[in-house]
């Protein structure tokens, strides 16, 4: 089976979570996400966590290798295609061992940009801080995350 780069930014940065959805991914390594910005958007069901351009903007990621099983089920726990599609993109990743970097293509999955802002359940964002916490991120792009999805949502 052929292994691909997964760009994990919210839920899936959940090292104890990812591991029991996708038991073959393993972690490759960390980057960032240039002129990005973490938004909430959702659907009936919840708001959750997306990406989108945004001048000046950064997103901290892990990398996984996932096999094509291991995608599937990304899928389907993303909804593709309907909720999220996947993007393809070139970064910079540290390894985890080694401390290298090397540029390599990943895929992330991002919300329909339709799709309206919205405020995500406090169950989520524990899940989303414990996989920042997982690999050190700073907490500071997911609160902005928290408080600018807030208040667009109640414009």
């Amino acid at each position: 089976m052929k292994k691909r780069y997964y760009i994990a930014y919210g839920s899936n940065l959940n090292i104890r979570q990812m591991m029991v959805r996708c038991p073959n991914a393993r972690i490759i390594g960390t980057s960032t996400i240039p002129n990005y910005e973490l938004l909430f958007r959702g659907s009936m069901t919840g708001a959750y966590l997306t990406i989108e351009p945004k001048d000046g903007g950064s997103v901290p990621v892990a990398i996984w290798s996932v096999d094509a099983k291991d995608e599937r089920a990304l899928d389907r726990y993303e909804g593709y295609p309907h909720f999220y599609y996947k993007k393809e993109m070139v970064l910079p990743i540290k390894g985890i061992r080694s401390g290298k970097v090397r540029n390599r293509t990943a895929f992330a999955y991002i919300m329909h940009e339709d799709r309206p802002l919205g405020v995500p359940s406090n169950r989520y964002i524990l899940t989303c801080m414990e996989g920042y916490e997982d690999f050190g991120f700073d907490l500071a792009p997911l609160m902005n995350a928290c408080i600018n999805s807030r208040e667009e949502a109640q414009k």
